[in-house]
């Protein structure tokens, strides 16, 4: 090998060195950026992680102040009905004091207005019976008879009568049916 081509292979080598080296320098500056963008990346994580276990605790803390308000408002749901449920109760102890007939009978109908009253604002209905055709939904038949003055399979009389609550039935109207 002569010198001149031993020069070159030197060269050469220097070159692809040389070349190398800078791959490697810019590797490792690729390299340090990947890992502050991997730590920028895992920092970012922690305060996802971070953010989420607040708002389960927040959550948590909700569902508790809720379900504490809701038993609140199950346990005073009535208060309204027997505030009024109240006055109608002072007016039979008034009227219990009265010793003429005519007016205990005139404070007791006043006392039965003023609950029909309280009701019928509540949502409350009567189930029409007498002379209505039976349905089981809202009747109870205790007894069957027969009659020449009712068709079949309606109300004869109603022996209790039954109420409503807005569209359920409280209390079923307690009947005798018509069967021939």
């Amino acid at each position: 090998m002569t010198d001149e081509n031993k020069n070159e292979t030197e060269v050469e080598s220097q070159e692809n060195y040389d070349e190398l080296l800078e791959e490697l320098t810019l590797k490792d500056e690729e390299l340090t950026k990947l890992k502050e963008d991997l730590e920028k990346q895992q920092e970012e994580t922690q305060e996802y992680i971070s953010l989420s276990q607040r708002l389960q605790a927040d959550f948590e803390n909700f569902k508790k102040i809720t379900d504490k308000k809701n038993k609140e408002i199950v346990r005073f749901a009535n208060e309204n009905i027997i505030k009024d449920f109240l006055d109608c109760y002072e007016d039979f102890g008034r009227a219990l004091e009265i010793e003429n007939d005519k007016d205990l009978r005139d404070g007791v109908e006043l006392i039965y207005n003023k609950f029909n009253d309280i009701l019928t604002k509540e949502g409350v209905e009567k189930i029409p019976a007498k002379g209505e055709k039976f349905d089981f939904t809202r009747h109870e038949a205790l007894m069957t008879q027969a009659s020449e003055d009712v068709e079949n399979g309606y109300i004869i009389e109603e022996l209790m009568k039954g109420y409503m609550y807005k569209d359920k039935v409280l209390k079923y109207s307690k009947v005798i049916v018509c069967k021939k």
